[in-house]
């Protein structure tokens, strides 16, 4: 008989009266936070995107990590993030991930459009 190597979502289930109930499964496949040196300092991309009101601020830190303001909410999101080429991911503190796109010095992050702060 040979044995199937099910995915990971179904690595942990419970079957009630025939009814198979599906555990998420603990992963590790979230990287681990950056140990605050100023890994991203000379980064091209590291500072303050702004969406063109004004309401969005992204603020690139240049120890990997992220501060994004909302309307009058500052740190309404913070977190890690990590620059390959143009992409770039986010794993923010609540648990959530996103990612965006640089393309001629326009961030697109969740179907925001952010512009470098000249300020």
């Amino acid at each position: 008989m040979q044995e199937t190597q099910l995915p990971i979502y179904w690595q942990r289930a419970l079957v009630i009266a025939g009814i198979i109930t599906v555990f998420p499964a603990a992963t590790t496949a979230q990287p681990t936070h950056n140990n605050g040196d100023d890994a991203m300092a000379d980064h091209p991309y590291v500072g303050m995107w702004v969406t063109e009101d004004g309401r969005v601020r992204h603020e690139l830190l240049p120890n990997n990590r992220y501060d994004e303001a909302r309307g009058e909410r500052e740190s309404a999101y913070q977190g890690r993030y990590q620059v390959t080429d143009n992409y770039i991911e986010y794993w923010d503190d609540t648990g959530f991930t996103a990612d965006g796109e640089f393309i001629d010095d326009v961030l697109y992050h969740g179907g925001m459009v952010l512009y470098r702060s000249v300020e």
